[in-house]
């Protein structure tokens, strides 16, 4: 994230300092965006914004660290929400706390799937939206936190002010814990009627092309219904498949509960 956040600040109005502890990961900067780094007490000194570009696991320990170093108004930019929901950075009334995540592309813009250059993650050449929060400070300096958030995540389409716990609730709850388990059961499926005799190719071009097509009348790119066996095979297979509370998962004590296990 360092790396494609470095790639569209680099020739943005702002004066950028980097941060690199490692060799590898300093050689690529200097190779993939043509930057030296300094030493974080450098980059440190009347600093007015610090964005931590690292693991959620790491933020609470480096903002403790660099929290004596940081003077009064600066703001502390986190790219999700799980360290600061978890209470993870430090008490300090007169410092900015500040969350900005990227959606990531639609499946359904057409720059995602350029030619010789895709661009599923975004940042690049396909346009997303991000959701911004103010966990703590003036109102005013939400501004000044979306702007540098519509910049390192560019190009921009729609940008959303939420709550942290609402994005929590959007990454792990919805993101993570619903989508990315979903599909990972549907990959299970996909291996499943393969080992039942099914050629791979035919069942990966298969799967694909139902997900594309079932995803734009689910919701709503395109007018279109379901068919009458559709509709039944969803009616059977929600209770086959899912738990009756399954939504709990968005319950706060299960956020909670899934934002300690990542952080």
């Amino acid at each position: 994230m360092g790396v494609r956040l470095s790639q569209n600040l680099k020739n943005s109005p702002y004066e950028v300092r980097h941060v690199e502890p490692g060799a590898v990961g300093q050689k690529r900067l200097r190779d993939e965006v043509g930057v030296e780094c300094v030493s974080r007490a450098d980059a440190l000194k009347d600093v007015d914004v610090v964005i931590l570009a690292v693991p959620d696991n790491l933020i609470g320990k480096l903002a403790a660290e660099m929290s004596p170093e940081l003077k009064p108004g600066t703001m502390v930019m986190t790219l999700d929400a799980a360290a600061p929901f978890a209470g993870h950075l430090p008490a300090r009334d007169d410092l900015v706390y500040f969350v900005c995540h990227p959606c990531h592309p639609s499946i359904f813009h057409p720059r995602v799937h350029t030619s010789g250059a895709p661009d599923y993650f975004g940042g690049v050449a396909a346009p997303q939206s991000i959701v911004s929060a103010l966990m703590q400070g003036p109102d005013s300096a939400f501004e000044l936190g979306e702007a540098i958030g519509k910049t390192i995540y560019q190009p921009i389409e729609r940008a959303y002010r939420v709550t942290v716990e609402q994005m929590a609730l959007l990454e792990p709850g919805l993101s993570e814990t619903v989508c990315a388990t979903l599909l990972d059961v549907m990959n299970d499926a996909m291996n499943e009627v393969v080992s039942r005799g099914v050629p791979a190719d035919c069942a990966r071009d298969f799967l694909l092309g139902h997900m594309t097509i079932l995803s734009a009348v689910i919701f709503k790119q395109i007018p279109g219904q379901f068919s009458d066996a559709c509709n039944k095979a969803i009616t059977f297979g929600k209770p086959r498949l899912l738990r009756d509370d399954w939504k709990n998962v968005f319950n706060h004590d299960e956020i909670t509960e899934s934002i300690r296990r990542i952080t």
